[in-house]
């Protein structure tokens, strides 16, 4: 649900509404704004303060966000401050303080390779506070638990764990599916379940990839849209960061956007495990980490809107199947 993007223009505060929006929240409505795209929101970057106005496909996702940076006050992940946040005429709006920098999406490209090692190096610490944060065990965002429920899907990630057969269940009810390659992928996935039985969740950020991340001068400045944010295992974050570094050019920070070159990522599985190892040291990770994709391909297989890339899922889930995914690609 990344709201990064690169800039459109620059508008005063007199824009309807941002206007709007920043009367609801306590505001001046001076100043001027650089307004930038996203997938799910309109968003306004000011001198002090980041406006978002969702589109609103996902129920509540700022509530859930601004109560999810309640849990980080006071702790050591960098992330922007919450101001306010509310239901308007236009629709859901959430005002942050506006960070330093710009996204790791941006600022890569440029970026030589010192500079790129320190900027994942930062990540990494980042990474090992938000993970220590104390987190309610049943954390789900509400569009979320919606979709688990049988509403639609706004979104295809993060993986929850416990979820997993249900996904199964749920990729059986579209037309034309194989019952035999079902049981098979519903035995796949009993065999691996009790691999999570002695897991403790953690606060996992959910949708980490370059356009999530602020950085300024070599490091983070803060993390950025927590919509997405779970109670789950600590190595469900690093499923999406390999997926990203893997396939980072299906990671654009708006549809009208390209994501990175995935070659120019290919040091920062090892980077990020030298600043943050205990991500690393689960016992039956690459079984793990094959487990969480699982979740992430049939759900996406069961519920994207578009049949091209239903069947794309279906294609990477007969991979999983036989022992292969995304991170044969990579050096982790």
């Amino acid at each position: 649900m990344s709201d990064g993007g690169t800039s459109r223009s620059e508008e005063p505060a007199s824009s309807p509404l941002l206007r709007r929006s920043l009367t609801a929240a306590g505001l001046p409505t001076t100043g001027r704004f650089t307004a930038k795209g996203g997938w799910v929101s309109r968003a306004w970057v000011g001198d002090e303060y980041v406006v978002r106005l969702s589109n609103g496909p996902a129920r509540d996702a700022y509530r859930h966000e601004a109560a999810v940076v309640d849990l980080l006050s006071g702790s050591d992940v960098p992330h922007a401050r919450h101001i306010a946040h509310g239901d308007g005429p236009d629709g859901s709006w959430y005002v942050s303080e506006r960070l330093p920098g710009r996204t790791l999406h941006e600022a890569w490209p440029t970026a030589d390779e010192s500079t790129r090692r320190s900027l994942i190096e930062s990540l990494g610490t980042a990474l090992s506070a938000l993970h220590r944060v104390p987190v309610p065990s049943d954390l789900l965002p509400p569009w979320l638990s919606d979709a688990l429920a049988g509403a639609p899907w706004p979104a295809y990630h993060p993986p929850v764990v416990q979820a997993t057969l249900q996904q199964v269940e749920a990729a059986g009810r579209m037309p034309g599916r194989d019952a035999g390659l079902l049981a098979e992928i519903a035995n796949w996935v009993e065999e691996r379940l009790p691999l999570f039985a002695d897991d403790d969740p953690v606060l996992v950020h959910g949708d980490l990839h370059g356009s999530n991340v602020m950085v300024d001068d070599g490091r983070v400045t803060g993390l950025i849209d927590f919509a997405e944010a779970v109670a789950q295992p600590a190595d469900a974050e690093l499923d999406t960061i390999l997926r990203w570094c893997a396939r980072s050019r299906e990671f654009p920070p708006t549809p009208a956007h390209q994501g990175l070159d995935p070659s120019t990522l290919a040091e920062v599985p090892g980077w990020l495990r030298g600043a943050y190892p205990g991500l690393f040291e689960r016992e039956h990770l690459r079984e793990r980490l094959q487990f969480y994709d699982m979740y992430v391909e049939l759900a996406i297989a069961a519920h994207h809107p578009e049949a091209d890339v239903r069947s794309a899922s279906w294609d990477r889930v007969a991979r999983l199947l036989s022992g292969h995914d995304h991170l044969d690609a990579l050096t982790w």
